[in-house]
Order: C-alpha cells, then structure tokens, then sequence
C-alpha cells in the first residue's frame, strides 16, 4: 500500500468512529434541514422554492463544523511532524487528508439529501440536481476549507478563525450551487452555465487548495 493511499485509509478510519466527526455533520445536517419547515410554516410552494438553498446551506455548515478536525488531531497526537518531515510531497499529503475527510464526512451528505428533499417537498428530479450539485461543489468546500484548517491548526482559538476565514471563500460555491439547483428545477436560467462554473470552482480549489494548505503548514510548524 503506498503511502497516500495508507494516509487516506487512516483517515477514513478515524472520522468513522464515534466521535470522529463525520457522523456529527449528518447529524448536523439532518437538523437543519428539519428545523427549516417549522420555521417557514405549511406553505408547502414556498418550502419547494427553498428547498436547494436549505440543503446547500445545511452542507456548506456542516462541511465547516468537521473542517476543525482535518488537522488537528495529527497536530495534537505529534503525526502531523512525521507527515511535514516525511518522503510524501506535503501537497499530496493534504490532497490525501481532504480527500479522505470528503469520502467521510461529504459523501454521506450526498446521500443523505434525497431522504432530506422529501421533508422540503422536492420531487425526485429536483432532489436529484441537488444532489449531482452537491457531489460537484462539496470537494470545493472540502479544499478551499483545508487552507483555513491549515491556518488554524498552530494558532488559539483556531476554530475562529476557521469560520472567518472559510465563509468567504466559500460564497461562491453556495452562489452557484443554488444558482444550479434553482435552473434545473424551475429556470429560465440555463443549468449548464452555473453547473459548469461550480465545476470549475471544484477545479480551481483542488489545484490551489493543497499548495496554500502545505505552505501554511510549514509556515506554522517552523
């Protein structure tokens, strides 16, 4: 087993525990998503209009309740060192780690959103452009969100931080998933031009994110 490939099975296996944070943004994501009808009331329309931007919503905050997680953890236990000091190019070892905290903590909020479009009154297709959004522009909060957990990871009251630092830069993902959704169920927009620029997004964000994440590392660590 090469090593990336140990570090994504490793980290996998630690979000999966109780207590590892993966199953906390489920959760996190299931409450948000109930809650939203009591407060907008019965009016079932209303709740289908919004049903895209609740659960785009309930991803982008529980993708950043378990971001806190993605560095912290190695940082506390003394392997996060071993990572920076070892063979592996750090900008693969951060690629790994944030693939693995998507493969556990954003693919089961893909599947769990068309459980979740039935509380919103979303039919199936339009439950089903929320979840092909959500598979292409989750891994864009997953990457631009590890260069704030690399950021926070060495400072106090890192978590702070991390909220501060990510929303930002993660508006735009939320802009043009919704933008997506809302073209598929209703339009007039086409759903070609917002899906593609969350493609790219995705992109962008898997280039640049594990290079600024590496370099804060080394940054911080020195």
């Amino acid at each position: 087993m090469t090593p990336l490939a140990a570090l994504i099975r490793r980290d996998i296996k630690i979000a999966l525990r109780v207590g590892g944070g993966a199953l906390i943004g489920v959760l996190f994501f299931l409450t948000v998503t109930v809650l939203m009808p009591f407060a907008i009331g019965p009016d079932l329309p209303l709740l289908a209009r919004l049903g895209p931007a609740i659960l785009w919503l309930g991803a982008l905050l529980a993708s950043l309740l378990t971001l806190d997680r993605l560095f912290t953890a190695d940082h506390d236990d003394g392997s996060l060192d071993l990572i920076v000091m070892g063979r592996t190019p750090l900008e693969l070892a951060c690629a790994a780690k944030a693939l693995a905290h998507w493969l556990a903590a954003g693919v089961p909020l893909i599947a769990a959103t068309p459980v979740l479009g039935l509380l919103l009154n979303l039919d199936a297709a339009a439950t089903s452009a929320v979840a092909l959004t959500l598979l292409v522009g989750t891994p864009a909060l997953t990457f631009t969100g590890m260069i704030g957990a690399a950021l926070a990871v060495t400072l106090h009251r890192g978590g702070l931080l991390l909220a501060v630092l990510v929303l930002p830069l993660s508006i735009p993902v939320l802009i043009f998933g919704v933008a997506a959704s809302q073209a598929a169920i209703t339009g007039p927009l086409s759903f070609g031009t917002p899906f593609s620029i969350l493609c790219a997004l995705s992109l962008v964000s898997f280039v640049v994110g594990p290079f600024a994440a590496a370099a804060s590392l080394r940054h911080g660590l020195d």
